[in-house]
């Protein structure tokens, strides 16, 4: 009970926070009188007030976090934070609480699934508003939280390792964990305001630029179109925001050893950057000759435009669509879904089980092997010149086995509300991977609109279990965390 008030005191301390920020959409509303002025500052009083509510109620409880609290608290954070920011949207576009938490879920986690149309006629500041969630949750609203502790109190190791992905935490770009978030977050926000340049200057409005670049960079995949990215048809565009994609989906350790260095030597040392990049140019080279041998597209510059850009967005759990690529022969959507949960880097703001347990799990695979041959072979599983311990190995294991076992059991629970199993598969598979578009009910021209509030409950729970990776939501269930 000490420790859930103690979580309950950050958690208090931590809207607080995120009051700050609705003063985007407050400036939005303001320079582009859309009539959402009020909502919005009530919202982010209500915001102060539920927070400032939780601190008083638990002012006696302010404690350092253990490792244990550390998981409670981002499994919550990411809760409260989704249901407080529905506010303006029940208020404003009088969603429902159902409708609108699956939109700020989607959001926070990047995800890019939504539930609502009519965006290209939406008021610029709740267009503003779903961005930023994705913006804020691309690096993770806790890390950025973690950036601040000082000011909140609390000690922000335990944070940063049950919310940064990958299966080794503990790698820090600086000696002191706050200076390390500060650091991502100022290489994310430099490469997003690269992002908005880059796009104005292939055509794009500033407004537009500015929530594309948003949720490029989160790997969100919101668009201030109904029909995403496909509603520009700029060949400019889409190569900007393809190159954005791919940087967001390395790791931003990376990114910053890049910019330190002054040289591109760190991303060919990076063992993961090289599957990434690697496996992103195979994957668009081969599906778009595939297309164009079998007549989907009569040039292979046609099939390779639309294949690179809707390769590349599915795969990095972006989820942007430039054309409608469902009509494509079956094996191409399906196999770029499949992409979008191995493809991205630990440390990035994608989703899906990482390019670094991809890397373990082939290594590992290839160990197997040798031993039936030569049983008393040492053969230590390495990536990139580093010799990964077995208890890591074991670690990405289970992570697979719990990853893959909860998408069969999450469609499971589709079909049981009676969606098809195209359908069901795919919309579990793009959630908790983080990508937003499925197939069949929910492809690249739909949205989730035509699920039941059940079918979006458990989408919604897809996306956090996902987001936190599985363990950091699993782990809360079992009989063992709970014991003293």
């Amino acid at each position: 009970m000490r420790a859930l008030l103690s979580v309950t005191q950050v958690l208090g301390r931590l809207l607080m926070v995120f009051s700050l920020t609705y003063l985007m959409p407050i400036a939005c509303a303001l320079y582009y009188q859309d009539g959402t002025l009020a909502t919005f500052v009530d919202s982010m009083l209500a915001c102060i007030a539920v927070g400032l509510l939780l601190v008083l109620a638990t002012r006696r409880h302010k404690a350092e976090l253990k490792a244990r609290d550390g998981f409670i608290l981002v499994s919550l954070a990411w809760t409260l934070l989704a249901a407080i920011a529905t506010v303006p949207l029940m208020l404003h576009q009088a969603m429902s609480f159902t409708d609108s938490f699956f939109e700020t879920m989607s959001g926070l986690t990047t995800t890019g699934a939504t539930v609502m149309v009519g965006l290209d006629t939406l008021a610029p500041s709740i267009n503003l508003w779903r961005h930023e969630l994705q913006w804020l949750g691309g690096m993770g609203i806790i890390v950025l939280a973690v950036a601040i502790l000082p000011l909140l109190g609390v000690g922000g190791l335990q944070l940063l390792r049950a919310e940064v992905p990958g299966p080794i935490k503990d790698t820090k770009l600086t000696a002191r964990i706050a200076d390390t978030a500060a650091i991502l977050w100022t290489v994310y926000l430099g490469i997003t305001v690269a992002c908005i340049l880059g796009l104005v200057a292939a055509g794009m409005g500033w407004f537009d630029a500015v929530c594309h670049a948003f949720s490029a960079l989160s790997l969100g995949g919101f668009s201030t179109k109904d029909v995403s990215v496909m509603g520009f048809d700029s060949v400019a565009i889409e190569a900007v925001l393809t190159v954005f994609m791919v940087l967001a989906a390395l790791n931003f350790a990376t990114h910053f050893a890049v910019w330190r260095e002054r040289l591109l030597r760190p991303y060919w040392r990076d063992a993961e950057a090289r599957g990434v990049l690697g496996l992103l140019a195979l994957s668009c080279l081969g599906c778009s000759a595939y297309l164009w041998l079998v007549g989907t597209y009569t040039d292979p510059w046609s099939a390779l435009r639309y294949v690179t850009f809707n390769l590349v967005s599915v795969a990095t759990t972006t989820g942007y669509a430039s054309t409608d690529y469902e009509a494509w022969p079956l094996f191409v959507p399906l196999f770029m879904l499949f992409l979008s949960a191995i493809t991205s880097s630990s440390g990035s703001t994608g989703g899906g089980i990482k390019m670094i347990r991809t890397l373990i799990l082939a290594r590992q695979s290839t160990r197997e092997l040798s031993r039936l041959l030569h049983p008393t072979m040492a053969a230590p599983v390495t990536i990139g010149g580093m010799e990964i311990p077995n208890a890591v190995v074991f670690a990405v294991l289970g992570f697979i086995y719990l990853y893959f076992l909860s998408v069969v059991g999450l469609t499971f629970l589709l079909i049981l509300g009676g969606l098809d199993f195209l359908t069901a598969f795919t919309a579990v598979v793009a959630c908790i991977t983080n990508t937003g578009p499925g197939l069949g009910l929910v492809g690249p021209t739909d949205n989730y609109q035509v699920m039941s509030d059940y079918q979006t409950w458990v989408c919604s729970f897809s996306m956090l279990l996902g987001r936190l990776e599985v363990f950091s939501v699993i782990v809360l269930f079992t009989p063992q965390f709970w014991r003293k």
